[in-house]
């Protein structure tokens, strides 16, 4: 029995890309005689038939971008959502905004229902079970199936697609650097699991600066939150230790880790610092206002939007993934204090 083929199958045996293998199968003017040959003869050999269902509701131009978030609750997605949702309109386009919850399933159903021809493209943040499951067969579907996609913020390289994300090193690195330059050594971590990207990249940095400082990374100053457990009461452990400052991936961590200190009697910032991550309401208007990692969220959505558009109207025959990274910026405020 000959094996079940597709456009992706047929491409990796030839050599080819998959849209050469789509525009030949379609007897497009722009690839050569002999190619078209090879792929039509491979085709028929291996009794290839396309979806033609599938092909003419991806043909048909809807104007509709699909955006799948993790959740809601963050400050950061909804900058985000405010930044794709002006550059699509810019473009003549709408969004569809949906979210994940964090779930693997729920991530893969919805994925499965837009990309049936309800949008013509797609950007999407991990959820963080897919993360931990490692299991991007539904993203890598859509990629042979040469659905436009952009993973941002949470993101995988392996998947074959265009990418916008923060220099999540570097941003880790800046917050623990400044801690450091202002005489705090025992600068406690609240970071994510490890399977959720961006925190453990914004670990990597916070690990960088201490190592240049030649200050050994201490386990017990770090505590990576589950949130299907008591936040509050995780935080409080680092709060057992000898501690002069806290860094914390998002802003949310921080302002949790501030109550604490002062519910213990501890001045902020003069007893203990607090960075936070992503500049939103909570940073700006807590008791003392929170020194934060401004992400740029705002920025960050257009970029997407604005590379998924030119994905969708620019189909060119080689497809070149790109990452575009995004710097961030400490924006200091009542929650550090500077070294005299």
């Amino acid at each position: 029995m000959k094996q079940k083929v597709t456009i992706k199958t047929i491409a990796k045996e030839l050599g080819v890309s998959t849209s050469t293998v789509s525009k030949a199968l379609k007897d497009s003017h722009e690839i050569s005689s002999e190619t078209k040959e090879r792929i039509q003869a491979y085709a028929d050999y291996y009794n290839y038939k396309p979806n033609t269902l599938a092909l003419q509701l991806r043909n048909q131009k809807t104007k509709l971008i699909g955006v799948i978030l993790p959740k809601i609750v963050h400050h950061f997605f909804s900058t985000v959502i405010s930044g794709i949702e002006e550059g699509a309109n810019d473009k003549g386009y709408h969004i569809m905004v949906c979210f994940s919850n964090e779930s693997y399933k729920k991530e893969v159903e919805t994925l499965k229902l837009l990309s049936n021809g309800s949008v013509d493209g797609l950007i999407v943040s991990i959820a963080s079970e897919t993360l931990k499951n490692k299991d991007f067969k539904h993203f890598e579907d859509l990629v042979s199936e040469e659905i436009p996609l952009i993973l941002f913020d949470r993101v995988v390289d392996d998947i074959n697609c265009d990418k916008v994300i923060v220099d999540d090193v570097g941003a880790g690195y800046k917050a623990t650097k400044y801690l450091l330059q202002n005489n705090r050594k025992k600068i406690a971590l609240i970071t994510t699991p490890k399977h959720v990207t961006v925190g453990a990249l914004r670990r990597q940095g916070y690990e960088k600066a201490l190592i240049e400082e030649y200050i050994k990374t201490d386990a017990n100053l770090i505590v990576e939150i589950d949130e299907n457990e008591s936040i509050t009461k995780q935080i409080e452990t680092v709060f057992t230790q000898d501690i002069d400052s806290v860094f914390a991936v998002n802003e949310i961590y921080a302002a949790k880790a501030m109550k604490i200190a002062k519910n213990k009697g501890l001045n902020v910032p003069n007893d203990v610092s607090v960075i936070g991550f992503t500049d939103g309401l909570i940073s700006e208007y807590s008791s003392p206002s929170i020194t934060t990692i401004a992400q740029h969220g705002f920025t960050m959505g257009r970029q997407a939007v604005e590379l998924l558009i030119e994905r969708i109207e620019k189909e060119s025959e080689i497809y070149k993934p790109r990452k575009i990274v995004i710097s961030s910026d400490l924006k200091l405020r009542e929650s550090t204090k500077p070294s005299s």
